[in-house]
C-alpha cells in the first residue's frame, strides 16, 4: 500500500493561504463623507473618513493559484488603501479650510 503525503512544507504553505485568505479575501478601502453640526460656529461641517469593506472571500484556494490570489488581493487592498487615503486626507484639508472660513466670517 503507497500512501503520499505531503512535505511539511506545503502543510505549512497551505496553512498559511487558508489563514491569509480569510483576512486579505478581497477588502477594499473606500472614503466616505460625513456631515457634523458644529455649535460653537454654527455651521455644518464635512468630513472624510476611510471605510474597510469585505468585497469577497477566497473558496477553494489551493497550491500556488492561492499565493498568487493573495499577492494580488494584497496588491488590489494595498492600491485602493493609498488611493483612498489620499483622497480622505486631501479632502479633509479642504474641507477644514471651508470650515474655517465659515466660521470666521460668522
Amino acid at each position: 500500500m503507497h500512501q503520499t503525503c505531503l512535505p511539511a512544507h506545503s502543510l505549512a504553505r497551505a496553512g498559511l493561504c487558508a489563514a491569509l485568505s480569510g483576512i486579505l479575501g478581497g477588502c477594499l478601502f473606500l472614503p466616505q463623507s460625513t456631515t457634523r453640526y458644529d455649535p460653537a460656529c454654527g455651521i455644518l461641517e464635512n468630513h472624510m473618513t476611510l471605510q474597510a469593506y469585505q468585497v469577497a472571500a477566497f473558496g477553494g484556494c489551493r497550491n500556488e493559484g492561492c499565493a498568487e490570489l493573495l499577492v494580488l488581493a494584497g496588491a488590489v487592498s494595498a492600491a485602493s488603501f493609498v488611493v483612498s487615503g489620499s483622497v480622505v486626507v486631501v479632502g479633509e484639508v479642504v474641507y477644514w479650510l471651508e470650515a474655517k472660513g465659515r466660521c470666521m466670517v460668522r
